[in-house]
């Protein structure tokens, strides 16, 4: 239990930095209309392509004989792309919402 505390004292910073962004994120969230929540979490799935490039570097790096890298390494391209194809299908299926509909 003092281990716990020991590392809590020596991180005491990151721990109310973590909190002020929870709190945070939980009010800017709040008041984000209804109308806007979905742009912004399509948008938010695209800016995962972070999350392929991490993949694909930490796959690099791996040892050729680790398969379990680069198995979990594959497994996050495959999703991370899925999140990123899925996050431009939603805001394309939007955006055709708003188009004028022609008239036969």
């Amino acid at each position: 239990m003092s281990e716990i505390f020991h590392f809590l004292g020596q991180h005491i910073e990151a721990i109310y930095i973590l909190a002020l962004s929870i709190f945070l994120g939980i009010e800017v969230i709040s008041n984000v209309p209804a109308v806007l929540h979905t742009p912004l979490m399509s948008g938010a799935n695209a800016i995962h392509g972070v999350v392929i490039i991490g993949a694909i570097i930490v796959m690099g790096q791996a040892d050729p004989q680790n398969y379990l890298a680069l198995a979990l390494g594959f497994i996050a391209v495959v999703l991370g792309t899925l999140n990123v194809v899925g996050g431009f299908v939603v805001t394309d299926r939007m955006l055709e919402m708003f188009k004028k509909k022609d008239k036969k």
